[in-house]
């Protein structure tokens, strides 16, 4: 049995039984694939979860989870295992992209009236949608009518709760153009200064919900683009091959799926068209 010993310091031994049951029960619940060198990264996050809860064990802490009628637990502890890190118009070829392809082919269909639905899959704080957003609203704005949503999903309900607040550090927001800084964004004062947050110009595009890539979800529209990036280097193959035929399953025809750039579908069996590294076509 695993123990947790208190006092100045933590110690905290985990097994590799208690290890395997864990990426056990995480694979099944997210089809997140924790390997072996991340057993590090588990103790130290899990740690902070037995303290928490108060378990001495992870023994203990396993019958809790079993018994967390509510499922409440397991939220808390896929928030403390899932990895965050993103930041304002990353991967700056995507965005190029868009607006150097995509966005000039909603003009081509009809310059009065544009409809675009997109899907942020795995949102994280939020910098993704909100870049999309301001990427939309910057090109689209001499167009009488733009009607834009962003779904922004993640599986984390903490992560969430800050994206949809909109609040971010001044040096998250290094790379942006003043003229845009100014457009969509308020700057804090007193207690805030040093802080900038999103305006709700940006905001009443953006819809953050909780939602597990491994869970089938029906939409009520088809998407034009959907950005999953750097999401499906944490899946085995099965997993990526569920996940690539889902997206396929949720575009419009001549919808774009965007990835990350440590991702590729070279082998992965889909029935996309390959655009270049990192975009495909439906």
């Amino acid at each position: 049995m695993a123990c947790l010993q208190w006092g100045t310091d933590l110690t905290l031994e985990l097994s590799d039984s208690d290890f395997k049951q864990i990426t056990t029960l995480v694979y099944a619940k997210s089809g997140i694939n924790l390997h072996q060198g991340k057993k590090e990264l588990v103790k130290a996050r899990l740690g902070k979860r037995l303290r928490a809860t108060g378990c001495k064990s992870f023994e203990e802490y396993f019958h809790l989870l079993d018994n967390d009628q509510g499922g409440l637990e397991l939220v808390r502890m896929m928030d403390a295992l899932t990895t965050n890190k993103t930041s304002f118009f990353r991967e700056k070829n995507h965005f190029d992209f868009l607006e150097q392809v995509v966005f000039p082919g909603f003009l081509e269909k009809n310059r009065n009236k544009v409809k675009i639905r997109c899907w942020s899959a795995g949102c994280s704080s939020g910098e993704e949608p909100y870049s999309l957003a301001i990427s939309i609203q910057e090109f689209f704005r001499s167009v009488p009518e733009l009607d834009a949503r962003i779904l922004a999903s993640d599986l984390s309900t903490d992560i969430l709760e800050k994206a949809s607040k909109g609040v971010y550090a001044k040096a998250k927001l290094d790379g942006i153009p003043i003229t845009l800084l100014r457009r969509y964004f308020r700057k804090g004062f007193g207690k805030q200064d040093g802080f900038y947050q999103v305006k709700d110009s940006l905001k009443n595009m953006v819809v953050f919900r909780y939602h597990n890539l491994m869970e089938s979800c029906c939409f009520l529209e088809p998407f034009d683009l959907i950005m999953c990036r750097n999401v499906m280097i944490y899946f085995d193959k099965t997993t990526q091959h569920s996940l690539v035929q889902g997206f396929y399953d949720h575009l419009g025809r001549g919808g774009y799926l965007f990835v990350g750039h440590a991702e590729s579908l070279t082998n992965i069996e889909h029935p996309f068209t390959y655009v270049q590294p990192t975009l495909y076509r439906k």
